[in-house]
């Protein structure tokens, strides 16, 4: 049975882990926490694990996670320094540290990809969370955050991707123009996600509507005031998602996953 090793709160690798939290000094240690035994099993299988605070209770229960991490990287804390480490409200009992995986747009070769999804300023960590998520799940090849987007290490992204941060390019770029660009120069159309676009999204191509068969980004906007103007204007089509009932609007991350799948199903139909 496990046992609790030296670690205590007042330790300086547990100080160093719980100031992960804020992102400045994610973002000057190149450093973030991945919380639980899925994302934990993805870091490592990812290769970003640096060190491991588990609890007795979660060493014995997530054994299979704890083989794949270096035994001298795995240290066993008592539960008082998981939870101070974890940002849930209700600590799984493991929390990694890992390297950062996040990446620039010059690090990405977007040659060849064939779904890509562009958020600009996306603000919500749950959202964030949600449409890495999603694109995992559809297959996009890479998800880059621009403008004033959260910080895709976050505690609650990282949670909320569920271990999807691991599987694909996520690409921090503040610069909406370069974005684009970069993606346009890999050969993908840019179509606008916005409720009031001038094509329907399951508009027969043959009738003047879309070719989702195509390879695209998806540009999506914030989750208060979506894509203004001048940035609907850098899409070759703004797309609106049709409402049949009486909701006022979708949830960013519900829409995106709509909009991925829409594309992700004519271009496996089309392989």
């Amino acid at each position: 049975m496990a046992s609790p090793g030296p670690l205590t709160v007042r330790s300086g690798r547990v100080k160093h882990a719980r100031r992960l939290a804020t992102r400045a000094f994610r973002t000057r240690t190149g450093e973030f926490l991945a919380e639980g035994p899925q994302a934990v099993r993805e870091a490592a299988a990812a290769d970003a694990v640096l060190e491991v605070f588990a609890t007795v209770e979660a060493t014995e229960r997530y054994a299979e996670v704890a083989a794949t991490v270096a035994a001298d990287a795995w240290h066993v804390v008592d539960d008082d320094v998981v939870a101070e480490i974890a940002d849930a409200v209700a600590p799984q009992g493991l929390v990694a540290r890992c390297r950062s995986i996040v990446r620039s747009l010059a690090d990405v070769d977007l040659t060849g990809a064939r779904l890509v999804v562009v958020c600009a300023d996306v603000r919500d960590p749950g959202n964030a969370g949600a449409v890495i998520r999603c694109a995992d799940a559809a297959g996009a090849d890479a998800v880059l955050l621009t403008g004033d987007s959260v910080d895709p290490l976050g505690p609650k992204v990282v949670r909320s991707t569920a271990g999807s941060l691991f599987h694909l390019p996520v690409v921090v770029e503040r610069d909406l123009d370069a974005a684009l660009d970069a993606v346009r120069a890999s050969g993908l159309q840019v179509l606008a996600a916005d409720g009031h676009g001038d094509v329907g999204l399951f508009e027969e191509s043959a009738g003047g509507g879309l070719d989702l068969a195509r390879p695209t980004a998806w540009l999506t906007g914030n989750e208060a005031w979506g894509l203004p103007p001048e940035r609907r204007a850098l899409a070759d089509r703004v797309v609106a998602i049709p409402i049949y009932g009486q909701a006022e609007s979708l949830n960013l991350a519900t829409a995106t996953a709509i909009c991925l799948y829409a594309s992700a199903r004519e271009q496996h139909r089309t392989r």
